[in-house]
């Protein structure tokens, strides 16, 4: 679950799913339509169960899904509490979906926005224009195909909460959604620099897709208003931390970055506040 995890937009969302028996389920629109996996067992022998006309595309993509296509080894801590983090989380892996334009679309939904809002909107707009998911899962749903998300009408994008600027990126993405899937066979790196040809696609938006889509270990978010302050905390103790700063406590891991984030974030807590949470529509992250 924890490898996973990264996929699940909200505990609200209609394309992911974890059962009381443990069973994790998504629901995805592949390159051969939508499918729903449904994955069983313990970390030692896993099992996967796929429906719909994109079920086999699933089932072969478990593999990367779970973790199969990336090597930690190369991560060595040089942080007592990456360390522990570490130690403490022995089985983690980096997903990948091979999905591109699943990665992305959310991830613009979350541009300059709380996090309860974007999810609100994603939970929406599959309610409202997906698909019901293949198979037994109630209640779940796939995103919308290229013509679905074209019919979305622009009181649909208001209503869940989309302004003008999120919503024509969507569009201009799903209009070459082709070609960005295309981007799951070529490096991370290169991915990352033509999803931001994209007008309305910057650095944050780029990062947050490839860390999914292709387990990227290196891709650190910049740009994100809570990030650094979390990484400054847990290093050095800093309440407030800036980009710069992050990404120099990040330097002893090079080619590792994402992982380190991640495993920092596992092991520690968010500065402690200072004032009232956020309210809606404070702009908090960068394309």
């Amino acid at each position: 679950m924890l490898t996973v995890s990264p996929l699940r937009r909200g505990g609200g969302d209609p394309s992911f799913r974890v059962t009381p028996d443990g069973a994790v389920w998504r629901a995805s629109r592949t390159p051969q339509g939508p499918a729903t996996l449904r994955i069983t067992g313990s970390p030692a022998a896993l099992e996967g169960h796929a429906w719909g006309p994109g079920a086999q595309w699933l089932l072969d993509a478990m593999p990367g899904l779970l973790g199969a296509d990336d090597d930690p080894s190369a991560f060595v801590p040089r942080h007592r509490l990456v360390h522990a983090a570490h130690r403490r989380h022995p089985g983690l892996r980096l997903t990948r979906t091979g999905l591109v334009l699943e990665a992305l679309i959310p991830s613009i939904l979350e541009q300059k926005v709380t996090t309860t809002e974007a999810y609100r909107a994603w939970r929406l707009l599959l309610f409202q224009h997906g698909e019901p998911a293949p198979g037994p899962a109630p209640r779940m749903r796939v995103m919308p195909d290229v013509r679905g998300w074209a019919l979305v009408p622009s009181w649909d994008w208001h209503c869940a909460g989309v302004d003008d600027k999120r919503a024509s990126t969507v569009m201009r993405a799903v209009r070459v959604g082709a070609r960005l899937d295309a981007l799951a066979a070529m490096d991370a790196v290169e991915a990352a620099r033509r999803l931001q040809t994209l007008p309305g696609i910057g650095p944050w938006t780029a990062a947050e897709t490839v860390q999914r889509s292709h387990g990227a270990p290196d891709a650190v978010t910049v740009g994100d208003l809570h990030l650094p302050h979390r990484i400054g905390y847990a290093l050095t103790g800093a309440r407030r931390s800036d980009d710069a700063t992050m990404l120099g406590l990040l330097a002893p891991y090079p080619g590792q970055r994402h992982r380190a984030t991640r495993l920092i974030c596992l092991q520690s807590a968010a500065p402690p506040r200072r004032g009232p949470r956020l309210a809606p529509n404070p702009p908090t992250r960068h394309a």
